[in-house]
């Protein structure tokens, strides 16, 4: 049970920091916080996220490509263009790291304020702290594990983020149903997204990108909106609408 519970932490914690900080921030900035929060929002994110960090600037940027550039040959991420889903995993991965190691020239419409923090980064993205968080989680699935299909669950704590991209930019794009006619094959995963926490409306995210709540019907509830909603009341974070 302890493993099932560690397991579920780290599933929803990073996802919210991924859809919260990396999506909705980052991306497409529809709230806005003091530096003082954002430079939390980093750390938070790292301790989450573990040995799948993802960098703000890196993710910021690649989206911002992915909705330019949506189902097409430039698109970092698309089933329409990539063999398979490990295909398009690969792909992606080299994208990110040309762009948050700065090895390509990007276009200054995908970088204008993104966050970025580098020293920070270079630390959370490094080979120490990727192995550093490995052997940790290794460690705790040795003292606490009871039964040996509990060690399954090891690699997706180890790789969640990636798991989490791969779910929408892979999956939503394939199955689902549509609320909106758009330009691609964006698809809303769930009528409740219980697993994605408001991601998986991705239709509806297509077709309305900047807008901070990403259920439109009213059983489409974006949990990840309502916390926004709730740091929003406390001041913690400003929305934009």
């Amino acid at each position: 049970m302890i493993i099932i519970l560690f397991v579920l932490l780290l599933w929803y914690g990073g996802l919210f920091f991924q859809s919260f900080f990396l999506h909705r921030y980052a991306a497409h900035q529809v709230f806005t916080m003091s530096k003082t929060m954002e430079r939390l929002t980093f750390i938070l994110t790292w301790l989450f996220q573990g040995p799948s960090y993802l960098s703000a600037y890196g993710y910021g940027i690649m989206h911002r490509m992915h909705h330019a550039f949506t189902d097409t040959e430039e698109d970092p991420h698309s089933p329409s263009y990539d063999a398979n889903l490990f295909a398009m995993m690969w792909k992606t991965k080299n994208i990110y790291q040309d762009i948050n190691k700065q090895r390509v020239h990007i276009d200054a419409r995908f970088t204008k304020n993104v966050p970025q923090w580098s020293t920070f980064d270079a630390f959370a993205s490094s080979r120490f702290s990727r192995l550093l968080w490995g052997s940790l989680y290794i460690l705790f699935f040795i003292v606490f594990a009871t039964t040996w299909w509990e060690w399954l669950l090891l690699p997706i704590t180890l790789l969640m983020a990636p798991l989490h991209g791969v779910i929408i930019n892979w999956f939503a794009h394939i199955y689902g149903y549509v609320n909106f006619k758009v330009k691609d094959t964006s698809k809303n995963l769930f009528r409740f997204d219980f697993l994605m926490m408001g991601e998986g409306y991705h239709n509806n995210h297509h077709k309305h990108a900047s807008r901070a709540n990403f259920g439109y019907k009213w059983y489409e509830i974006d949990v990840t909106y309502l916390i926004i909603r709730v740091l929003n009341a406390v001041g913690l974070i400003q929305l934009k609408h």
